[in-house]
């Protein structure tokens, strides 16, 4: 007999053992048995060979329509084609040197057929693929002996097909003993759910629909439970120790601040604006997600929130997630409160504080006169790095926190800040993105923190437009970009070009497509060819400090007409004369930040140019992902439809195959409902029981399905 611990060299033997270890990094039973089928297929349906990725492991079920061998021309040998179909699709299937093999794979035939997407003259096909034959009625494959009417597909890798993961999946359900089950009886019975063995058996090798249906509402649960458990505790956490109370004055720096404000707030800014000014007021610890559109407003709603802690005597830190942005951020604070941020320079207002800007490359005497504004309480608004949550850095008596762009930072980068308080109190803390989030996804995500939204942007931005360029398709189009960023420099403009890669750093891709476009090389072939009339310039995170700030200087200067860079023009750089964007392989970024990226252009009173360059196929996810991005501006549309394409499994960020994921069957879009009822029982559990001491059951529920690799991702999300 086995149980959910259980190594699998026992049950499988060394070599199935070994070879889920290396493929799919799975070693025990629960590995094995949380390993969920990726969809199923019924007997006489065949899959749908639509939205399949290039350098994907794939599997599908599908007819055999053509059969042919041809010799090849550059060596010796020949290649067996077979066309395979679901009926409305095609793709090709080639074996090199395995003409023996047209004996058994005969037009007609049925069959599961798995391997790598690779691309041959602008078309999708499966090179040497594994397979096993579904056999006629009379006849029985290895394969038949133990799968019913409903196929399980699992998420497969190289030497590791589906069918072979089914085999080893029977195995051990042969010999699986029931033990007790870790969600309380009483939920068990309240939720009407099936038990944790009948569902993973049902799971794997459903009776019937509407069984695997019961098996995976349960296992959602566990998901749900586990992880709204995980944020319960860290809510917990977070209020345990009080906050500083921080009351708005009716004649401080805030005052005299909005006095000045050049134009009027939206009302989103108002309405957000009152609210952190109340939960600042009070010694309940805020913690404030504030998510709005680029260009939405939030740097002035963060500033506000700070000079209200500085009138009540306390300091605020704004945390950015890189030096780029850091220095971006101290010159924009500085700019919008002119001599209300001069406090001991000539020509500072009475009331003033002072912005002090503290990064990991800093100079040391600049770094040591940073570190004592911090811990003299001199500096009011402190601005950095990483650099902040150091065990060097003190300050006086910090009442906010604020972290931009969220999603660069983590659980416990916040915890560390949090801890930064006076005495026993524990500092407010405002996070923002500009990464639109579904209320579902806030609540799995970021469940350890409330949310507001800023959904209106200011008057003046101006439209973007963005246009995929498909550049297998049609390659002139690419032609006609840099000719456009040309033609927009002639109008007075500037332009980015953003590369994933810098170039200086050996490629990582492992699905056998070329190696990500990088800054290093497309710049020089840029400044050499289509764009050598124009003054190029390169920004990238590697640079040293002094040469990333000159070169965005430059940059805001009109000095540089094109720059090509990282990521690191994601958030918060500023150039409103940069009217156009070229991102190069748009595929290998996601849909939140090539909304973020071109949220770096439009943001002066001329429209924005967005194209994105990309060599992926029409009719696969991955295009149809551009075209959504492409289709609109509206990030809160846009977060929607990301989830709507991400694949079971990837709602998280978790890779669709060849590694382990704690959450695989939970749909932040269907299981809204599922998801609100978890965190509710979960808030009751950690207030009766915060280390959940007395639910070992649950305790251990937390820790298999959020694992430490899972547990790692959320930390960094």
């Amino acid at each position: 007999m086995a149980v959910l611990g259980d190594k699998l060299v026992p049950l499988l033997g060394a070599r199935s053992a070994k070879a889920l270890a290396s493929a799919l990094n799975i070693h025990t039973v629960s590995d094995l048995l949380r390993h969920y089928p990726r969809r199923y297929a019924e007997r006489g349906q065949l899959t749908d060979i639509a939205g399949l990725e290039l350098g994907e492991h794939a599997t599908v079920l599908a007819r055999i329509e053509t059969t042919s061998k041809r010799t090849m021309r550059s060596r010796r040998g020949s290649i067996l084609e077979l066309v395979i179909t679901d009926g409305t699709r095609r793709i090709t299937c080639a074996f090199f040197n395995q003409a023996w093999r047209e004996q058994e794979l005969r037009p007609g035939k049925t069959g599961l057929f798995a391997g790598k997407v690779t691309a041959f003259r602008d078309k999708l096909q499966l090179a040497n693929p594994e397979y096993e034959l579904l056999e006629s009625e009379d006849q029985t494959s290895t394969m038949d002996e133990f799968l019913g009417e409903i196929i399980p597909v699992y998420p497969a890798a190289q030497g590791m097909p589906s069918w072979s993961i089914a085999r080893c999946v029977r195995q051990v359900l042969d010999v699986l003993e029931p033990k007790d089950d870790p969600m309380p009886a009483g939920l068990l019975e309240e939720l009407k759910l099936r038990s944790l063995h009948d569902s993973l058996r049902n799971i794997h090798r459903p009776e019937s629909w509407e069984w695997l249906d019961a098996a995976r509402r349960r296992l959602k649960w566990d998901e749900a439970m586990a992880i709204q458990l995980v944020f319960a505790q860290r809510r917990h956490s977070a209020v345990s120790r009080p906050a500083p109370a921080c009351p708005p004055s009716g004649d401080g720096i805030l005052a005299a601040f909005d006095g000045r404000l050049p134009f009027e707030l939206t009302a989103g800014q108002r309405e957000v604006g009152e609210k952190i000014a109340a939960d600042l007021s009070v010694e309940h610890p805020m913690n404030l997600l504030l998510q709005g559109e680029v260009g939405s407003g939030k740097t002035v709603v963060a500033l506000r929130a700070m000079l209200q802690v500085v009138d009540a005597g306390r300091q605020a830190a704004m945390l950015a997630p890189t030096e780029v942005l850091a220095a971006q951020h101290a010159r924009s604070l500085r700019e919008l409160l002119g001599d209300l941020g001069q406090a001991g320079e000539l020509g500072g207002a009475e009331n003033a504080t002072r912005v002090t800007l503290l990064t990991g490359s800093m100079g040391a005497k600049e770094r040591k006169q940073a570190l004592l504004d911090a811990a003299s309480g001199a500096a009011g608004i402190v601005v950095g790095t990483h650099a902040l949550i150091q065990d060097t850095v003190s300050f006086a008596d910090l009442g906010l926190v604020v972290v931009d762009e969220q999603h660069r930072f983590g659980v416990e980068q916040r915890d560390a800040l949090r801890t930064r308080g006076a005495e026993s109190t524990s500092p407010h803390v405002l996070v923002m993105t500009a990464t639109p989030i579904p209320r579902t996804v806030a609540m799995t995500v970021y469940g350890d923190l409330e949310i507001a939204a800023l959904r209106e942007l200011p008057a003046g931005r101006s439209p973007i437009s963005t246009t995929v360029v498909p550049v297998n398709e049609r390659p002139a189009w690419l032609d006609r970009a840099w000719q456009r960023i040309v033609e927009e420099v002639g109008k007075g403009h500037q332009a980015y070009v953003v590369c994933p890669r810098i170039g200086d750093e050996p490629p990582s891709d492992k699905s056998g497509r070329r190696p990500p476009l990088a800054v290093l090389d497309v710049a020089g072939e840029l400044a050499e060819g289509p764009l050598k009339a124009l003054t190029v310039g390169i920004l990238h995170g590697r640079l040293p400090a002094d040469e990333k700030d000159a070169v965005m200087r430059a940059f805001a200067a009109g000095k540089v007409d094109v720059l090509v860079a990282t990521t690191v023009v994601e958030v918060g750089v500023n150039v409103p004369n940069a009217t156009a964007m070229v991102i190069m392989d748009a595929d290998r970024f996601g849909v939140s930040q090539l909304h973020q990226l071109r949220g770096r252009v439009g943001r002066g009173d001329v429209p924005g140019l967005c194209l994105l360059v990309t060599e992926s196929f029409d009719g696969t996810s991955t295009r149809e992902r551009l075209d959504a991005v492409a289709s609109t501006t509206d990030g809160f549309e846009l977060s929607r439809l990301d989830l709507e394409l991400r694949r079971e499994g990837d709602i998280l960020g978790a890779a669709q195959s060849g590694t382990r994921s704690g959450l695989k069957l939970l749909s932040l879009l269907r299981d809204e409902d599922l998801i609100a009822r978890a965190r509710k029982h979960a808030q009751a559990i950690i207030t009766e029981d915060p280390a959940l001491d007395g639910q070992p059951g649950l305790a251990q529920l937390v820790a298999s399905v959020v694992d430490a690799e899972r547990a790692e991702y959320l930390e960094k999300t």
